[in-house]
Order: C-alpha cells, then structure tokens, then sequence
C-alpha cells in the first residue's frame, strides 16, 4: 500500500463499471455519507488527452473507449498528490467539444478518496492506491440505453451516432479492457446504482471510517 506524509493517508475507493452502469450514483452516495469536506471524487471521465491541437472533426473519429484516450500519468500524478494530502487542480472536459476547457477544478484531499471511471481498476499502478476495489455490474442493454439517453439530453449527439459509437468503440472496449479488470474487484455490485442494499453497505463503511468512536483508527488501518 502507497503511504502519505504527516500521518495522512485517506481510504482510497475504486469505483469501476461500464459507461452507464451506475458508478457516478455509487460515487455520490459515498460522498453523501461523509461530511462536508470528507470526500474528495476524482472522476476519470475529465482526464481525457487535451485535443485542442486536432480539427473538430478529428477528435470526433478518436476512440475515447480505448485506455490510450486518457491522460493516464496526469491522473495518476493527481491521486498521489491527493494521497500525500496535496490540493489538486483537476482538469475539465467538454464531451460536447471532446476536448479539455480552459478551467480547472481544485480538488482538497479529504480522509477518503473516491476514484472514479470505466477504467481505475484497469490499470496497476491505479490499483495500488486503493483500500477498496468496487465494480459495478450493470446488463448491458441496461447500460446502452442510459449511454443513449445521457449522450442526447447532455452532450449533443444523435441516436444514430450513439448507436454508431456504441457498436464500433464502446462494446469491443468493455470485452476488451473493462469488463476483464472486474476480476481485480473487492466487491461487485450488481444491478448498478439501483442496488439500494449495497449502496446502505457502503455509506455505512464510510461513516464508520470517519466515525469509529473513541479509539478512532488513521485512514487506511483496519477499523
């Protein structure tokens, strides 16, 4: 396990599964169940390469499912600031330009740390960090139909590219990188964000760590 500086050390959680299965829900409940400023949520989702250098229409043909689409040293960089106790300026992606914008987002280190995406389990250096490793398992109609809906109420596309992207990009990536790293898990959560049991288990984990009573344990060490 990768230690921090000044006795700091967050319990750092996971939070893997398929676009659309539910992770952004599972992440929020965990942030729910903390105080203010308990919870740091690092989404993978704003880590994409800047392609700001490409046309428009090139950053339209990119493959955003394959892990070469992500700037994967920079939000490996930031989850070790986060772990040391460091403040971190978190990048913003625009999925309607498929490029990063000119803000960026301070993200506090916090006792726990929630990371977030298609891909954190994927990679081992990622798995390192994490005191818990969570997939969550969604069917994979399921899924196409929240990406659909998701993709045309929020970021401008059409069912035709959707469905398009979906055949050609997003399915092939799952089999090949997404759904193998579900071996690497803790705990899988089936039936997504809309498992209320699991949700409970979780948000009472991280009550628990932040609450544990008079003998209270540092962040990482068995409760």
């Amino acid at each position: 396990m990768i230690g921090g500086v000044s006795g700091f050390r967050p319990f750092v959680i996971g939070v893997a599964g398929g676009t659309g299965s539910g992770k952004s829900t599972v992440a929020q409940a965990v942030a729910a169940a903390a105080l203010p400023n308990h919870v740091a949520v690092l989404e993978m989702d704003h880590y994409y390469k800047d392609q700001s250098d490409l046309p428009f229409e090139e950053r339209t043909r990119v493959n955003y499912d394959h892990p070469q689409a992500f700037d994967l040293e920079l939000y490996l960089e930031h989850v070790a600031k986060l772990v040391r106790g460091e403040v971190v300026e978190r990048p913003q992606y625009s999925f309607v330009e498929y490029t990063r914008m000119p803000q960026t987002v301070c993200i506090e280190p916090a006792p726990v740390v929630v990371l977030e995406g298609v891909l954190v389990l994927f990679d081992e250096r990622l798995r390192n960090y994490m005191d818990l490793k969570v997939f969550v398992d969604t069917d994979p109609d399921v899924r196409f139909i929240r990406r659909l809906e998701r993709d045309i109420a929020e970021r401008g596309r059409t069912v035709e590219s959707v469905i398009r992207q979906y055949l050609e990009q997003v399915r092939p990536m799952h089999l090949s990188f997404v759904e193998p790293s579900k071996r690497y898990a803790d705990i899988i959560v089936p039936h997504g964000g809309k498992n209320q049991q699991a949700l409970a288990m979780f948000t009472a984990r991280v009550h628990s760590l932040l609450h544990p009573g008079p003998q209270r344990p540092r962040m990482g060490e068995p409760a």
